[in-house]
């Protein structure tokens, strides 16, 4: 299968995209890591991608679809793949509808993931970080620290970082809104479009989205 995952900050994405791919044995095709790889790797696609942002720039859409172009005709992703992450706007996912003709090649579906603007909210603002080892990710709701504040796995400092709090996410919820957004009804207009809540155990989730892409499937 050929999948777009799309959905607001908060709603899973990251998690959801790598267990959906496993589950289907489809490469998992992120713009993080492709912006990751293309600039370890010194790539001139890497190299341009790396002076706008250290000029604190945003990376043109060209380049952003040349490396997912490159990605996608790669071996692996011959049989299908998810993306996450892009396209990011109307534009991007014009040109690649535009990829994939050339290619004579088509989208089985654009999994939607919906969940409320406050449970957003809530998800990332509660979010603390171990201040000596990021990976350890606490929530002072869903999985609180055994105490407040204390990293349980390594007695770190918990922090909320800059990004997780709720002005800038309510502004990055804005940006989802009149950039990312928009994508949801030029895929609707295709008949591509599946959403499932994003609500429940990740488990749920998992088996709620695997099912919807089978029923999408079947139409076909």
């Amino acid at each position: 299968m050929r999948i777009v995952l799309v959905g607001p900050p908060g709603a899973g994405k990251g998690t959801q995209a790598v267990r959906l791919a496993e589950k289907l044995r489809i490469p998992h095709i992120s713009t993080g890591d492709l912006f990751r790889a293309n600039i370890s790797r010194q790539t001139e696609l890497g190299k341009l991608a790396k002076s706008y942002m250290d000029a604190g720039n945003l990376v043109p859409d060209e380049v952003t679809i040349a490396m997912a172009k490159d990605r996608m005709e790669q071996p692996d992703a011959a049989g299908g793949f998810l993306l996450d992450g892009f396209p990011r706007n109307v534009p991007q996912a014009e040109a690649l509808d535009a990829l994939l003709q050339e290619e004579r090649i088509n989208l089985d579906a654009v999994l939607d993931l919906e969940v409320p603007e406050d449970e957003v909210v809530k998800r990332i603002a509660g979010r603390r970080i171990c201040r000596k080892d990021s990976s350890h990710v606490f929530h002072v709701t869903y999985s609180p620290a055994k105490k407040e504040g204390v990293c349980d796995v390594c007695g770190g400092e918990l922090y909320q970082r800059d990004d997780d709090s709720e002005d800038t996410v309510r502004k990055r919820l804005e940006v989802y809104h009149t950039q990312t957004e928009p994508i949801i009804d030029y895929y609707k207009a295709q008949g591509l479009v599946v959403t499932i809540s994003s609500l429940g155990p990740v488990d749920e989730i998992t088996r709620r989205a695997l099912e919807a892409l089978k029923r999408e499937d079947a139409t076909k």
